[in-house]
């Protein structure tokens, strides 16, 4: 099976959709509920309240069409690149955090979630596909 390709335009433009609802995510978490959380408990409910709209988008663009395997996890891996790079080159060069508080995000023993949230950006083209098709 060929990939066309408007199905990458597609991937990345679902991807970019998802990098403005995490940065809304990330601004109500800010300005809403963070000011009167640890830090960290608001760090981990974003994480889920992110790792949530991740499945619903990817469920709205990927659940319901017929996407065969290979497709669904070559969204996944791109996704996870796009995630990573754009992490650590907007949040080092742009917006100057150092490189060991982007990588402290990936401390599970530490109740931090990204790594999760990473996990789960992999898997949810694939994984609401294999969920919604047994509903």
């Amino acid at each position: 099976m060929t990939i066309k390709k408007n199905f990458y335009f597609k991937v990345i433009g679902v991807w970019f959709l998802l990098a403005v609802l995490a940065n809304i995510n990330g601004l109500i978490r800010n300005f809403v509920y963070g000011p009167y959380l640890s830090e960290l408990t608001a760090h981990q409910i974003s994480a889920v309240l992110f790792i949530i709209i991740l499945l619903i988008v990817s469920y709205l663009f990927f659940g319901k069409k017929e996407y065969s395997n290979k497709e669904l996890w070559l969204v996944g891996s791109l996704w996870l690149v796009l995630t990573i790079a754009f992490e650590f080159l907007f949040g080092h060069f742009v917006i100057g955090h150092s490189w060991g508080k982007l990588l402290a995000d990936y401390n599970l023993l530490a109740g931090r979630l990204w790594s999760l949230v990473l996990l789960i950006t992999f898997l949810a083209p694939w994984m609401t596909k294999k969920i919604f098709n047994y509903l």
